[in-house]
């Protein structure tokens, strides 16, 4: 949920711009975006369910993975962000709270998108 109300302008450009950039988004460890509802007030993301939360969250609740794991679920960020930059997109924000996993630990990129080069410092 996003409260626009919160929001001026520009940045409720930028979160429609990140939507759209979103659903055309199609790779096995990246969040996919399935449907955006709006109301004068907010607006709705239906994503894929993530179901094991944030990677950061599982590091702190069952410490450090072991290089054969940690070595699978960097290919797959890699992966992803490789898939982006093919199709013209960046990903500004890439941290441990934004690497989700499945129900099956496979990670799921999420937020933080962008069209084209990043030219910011």
């Amino acid at each position: 949920m996003i409260d626009k109300t919160q929001l001026n302008e520009d940045n409720l450009k930028k979160i429609f711009r990140e939507i759209q950039i979103v659903k055309l988004l199609r790779h096995p460890h990246i969040i996919r975006l399935y449907q955006v509802m709006e109301t004068e007030r907010m607006i709705y993301l239906v994503t894929e369910y993530a179901s094991g939360g944030e990677i950061f969250d599982h590091l702190v609740a069952h410490g450090r993975m072991n290089e054969k794991e940690a070595r699978k679920r960097f290919k797959q960020i890699v992966a992803a962000v490789a898939y982006c930059h093919k199709h013209g997109v960046v990903h500004r924000d890439l941290k441990a709270e934004n690497l989700l996993l499945d129900a099956n630990l496979n990670i799921k990129l999420a937020g933080g998108w962008a069209l084209g080069p990043s030219t910011s410092n």
